[in-house]
């Protein structure tokens, strides 16, 4: 009897229907409600060009196989498409009728050009001439030719024009290039702001591009195309190369998502259709401004802080003493860092002043996805040119932040480093860097393992644990997996660390397992776990056994959640929940009873076929006591949060939580700020208070 199991793709836009009730809470303030829906726009367009992109694949190439739920490509396809049009809408009325009147009132006008006072209209005139007519290349559409390529994602004006000696009709496409801004702000009364949309002033000043044309009719779209396209190991001799050619097929890819507006002259939507080559069931309609996702800019407006959240600021970590050196501080103890709510900065500090400490001889680093002006690739360029031996391996098979990765890459090789570039037939998404240091001596090893990339811009926004330790077991680890990714050996040998794809699914499994034993032995028996996504048929199955042995399972999952909750047979002892708030959640923490002795992990993987079959993980087991009272405690307030919490129904919808009459509101990301900052608040009055002699050197 086949298991019951939620697809994967309908779980995925229950995710984003959770992030969209944010969007939707009248109580939030104002900037945070547009934030929360230009997120669920921008997600919308990675889930076209990936989740979609590949599943029409599939159907083209006639694949009839179901998923684990049971569903066929083309019938994942047409429910997605009709889950999506109910979003689309829920997301254009909450635009028109409630966000865009809010911001008018609170003095933030969009503006169409039909109504501008002849001030505003000279002024969106002057940025027509002087901002965005030179950076225009209109494209025309020719009968019997090969269209003109139309860039993906990009905001394109579309022109019927008629030329006024001869009256013949054609059809001209005008992209709007990524650089020119989206906004163009207008002079308005008081002290508010207001702004038309560069695709209406392109639409209003069209004939100047084309003279002795008139322009009769103009509207515009956008479309996705396929990014789901894979790098060809097997042939490429040169990965770098061969990524070129990726992003530069990314381009040319079929379409999967058209995007237009809810009325538009039928001539027109017959041109763009056939130039993208979309049908009826690739196109969607709009009844309002395309690409809600460029409208998060709006979110930090400067001068509207009272239309935003407090500000919640990183503390530093109670574990480092101002003008400490790192690693004199983690050779103390382990530190475990809770971030954002703890700073991201001793991440930073241990590659910098490694990069700068004349007794550090290597450094070795993964990097998945890093930010645009990245310390940490500073640090490392800094770190080459000292002289020390550093070892890079920069996944270039991180989608999306391909381009990104691969200049980085060039500037650490020319800078002196050793690039690897991945492992062939995987990706490599764990997160470590070990750092040899010369002590007394002797070589001593320093390692960062942690839940999120090397990101100091995103860990200000996504929940992350860092652990820095200098175990010798952990650091003896550190260095097989070196030597195992870039020798291209296999991740065996491993005293603590659990790598995937060889070892972590099989311990996970184990310990499920584990935990179902003792439940059947009458003992108590318990999991606990946060993870961003629950796909992997086998944990599934195995989480199912467990809760019929009797296990209590609680689960935290952002994302997708393909474990079918509420199920008498299958079900019964486990709960799910999934906190969407301010800070995206993004670690993973696993906790497992084991009679009283357990067993708890942080991990780079979330419970994912690709995570744990496909992908070069690491799961990290915790010693250090105080570190895991900590995690135990983090796990456990997201199944009190009644605030930000959401149930994962048996369908796979969700309900959010409340607290009950009588009962006291908990929400978990303001009680880890709130205990952040009263830690920190308490070290700093500590060393205040304590006198510390000066020890001559």
């Amino acid at each position: 009897m086949s298991l019951p199991f939620i697809n994967r793709e309908l779980s995925w836009l229950e995710f984003n229907q959770r992030v969209l009730n944010e969007a939707l809470r009248s109580d939030l303030p104002l900037l945070e409600r547009v934030k929360f829906l230009a997120i669920t726009a921008s997600n919308l367009d990675e889930f076209f060009q990936v989740r979609v992109g590949s599943l029409m694949l599939l159907q083209r190439s006639g694949r009839k196989n179901p998923d684990p739920s049971g569903m066929t490509p083309t019938q994942q396809l047409t429910a997605i498409r009709r889950r999506v049009q109910k979003m689309v809408e829920d997301q254009y009325h909450l635009f028109a009728e409630d966000l865009t009147k809010g911001l008018r009132s609170a003095g933030i006008r969009l503006l169409s050009t039909k109504g501008l006072t002849p001030t505003q209209y000279d002024q969106v005139a002057a940025a027509f001439h002087d901002q965005i007519s030179p950076l225009l290349t209109p494209l025309a559409v020719v009968a019997g030719e090969e269209p003109p390529l139309v860039p993906a994602l990009q905001l394109i004006v579309t022109c019927r024009v008629k030329d006024t000696e001869t009256g013949a009709i054609r059809h001209v496409l005008i992209p709007i290039p990524d650089g020119v801004a989206r906004r163009i702000p207008v002079s308005e009364v008081g002290d508010g702001v207001a702004f038309v949309l560069v695709e209406d002033v392109v639409a209003l000043h069209a004939e100047e591009l084309f003279p002795g044309e008139d322009v009769e009719a103009t509207t515009c779209f956008r479309v996705t195309r396929n990014g789901d396209i894979a790098v060809q190991e097997d042939d490429a001799s040169d990965l770098a190369g061969e990524m070129e050619e990726v992003l530069a097929a990314r381009k040319l890819s079929g379409t999967v998502r058209l995007e237009l507006p809810s009325s538009l002259p039928r001539d027109l939507a017959k041109v763009i259709q056939e130039v993208c080559g979309a049908t009826s069931n690739e196109t969607y309609r709009f009844a309002g401004p395309l690409a809600l996702a460029g409208f998060m800019d709006l979110a930090f407006l400067p001068g509207f802080d009272q239309l935003r959240d407090e500000d919640w600021p990183s503390q530093p970590s109670p574990e480092l003493a101002p003008g400490d050196s790192i690693f004199e501080a983690i050779s103390r103890r382990d530190v475990l860092l809770h971030q954002p709510y703890e700073s991201f900065e001793p991440v930073m500090r241990l590659i910098e002043e490694a990069a700068d400490d004349p007794q550090v001889v290597s450094i070795k680093q993964v990097l998945y996805r890093t930010a645009r002006q990245s310390r940490i690739i500073d640090a490392l360029i800094r770190a080459a040119e000292n002289g020390k031996t550093v070892t890079v391996l920069v996944e270039l098979k991180a989608r999306f932040d391909e381009a990104r990765n691969l200049l980085r890459a060039e500037e650490l090789q020319r800078a002196g480093a050793q690039i690897v570039y991945g492992v062939k037939g995987l990706k490599t998404h764990a997160k470590i860097c070990l750092v040899v240091r010369r002590e007394d001596g002797r070589l001593r090893r320093y390692v960062h393992l942690g839940t999120g990339n090397y990101n100091e811009s995103t860990a200000k926004l996504y929940t992350d644990i860092s652990l820095l330790t200098c175990r010798p077991e952990y650091g003896s680890d550190a260095s097989l997996f070196f030597n195992a990714v870039t020798g291209r050996s296999k991740l065996l040998r491993f005293q603590r660390l659990v790598p995937a794809p060889t070892a972590m699914k099989p311990r996970l499994l184990e310990l499920i397992a584990s935990e179902a034993e003792r439940a059947r032995q009458g003992e108590p028996a318990r999991i606990l776990a946060k993870v961003n996504s629950l796909q992997d048929p086998e944990i599934i199955a195995a989480l199912y056994q467990a809760s019929k042995a009797g296990v209590e399972i609680n689960l935290n999952v952002r994302g997708i959640c393909c474990l079918k909750t509420g199920d008498a047979r299958h079900s019964k002892h486990i709960r799910v929940v999934s906190v969407i708030d301010r800070f995206l959640e993004h670690a993973r923490i696993f906790y497992f009873h084991q009679g009283g002795d357990p067993d708890i992990f942080i991990a780079s993987a979330d419970w994912m076929g690709r995570n744990l079959d496909r992908r070069v993980e690491l799961m990290i087991p915790i010693e250090d006591s105080r570190a895991r009272r900590r995690l135990l405690r983090i796990l456990e307030a997201f199944f009190q949060d009644n605030t930000q919490a959401s149930k994962i129904l048996p369908d796979g919808s969700s309900e959010r939580l409340k607290a009950a009459a009588g009962e006291k509101k908990f929400r978990a990301q303001e009680h880890f700020f709130k205990e952040a900052r009263r830690t920190a608040k308490a070290r700093e009055h500590e060393r205040a208070m304590t006198f510390e002699p000066h020890v001559p050197k």
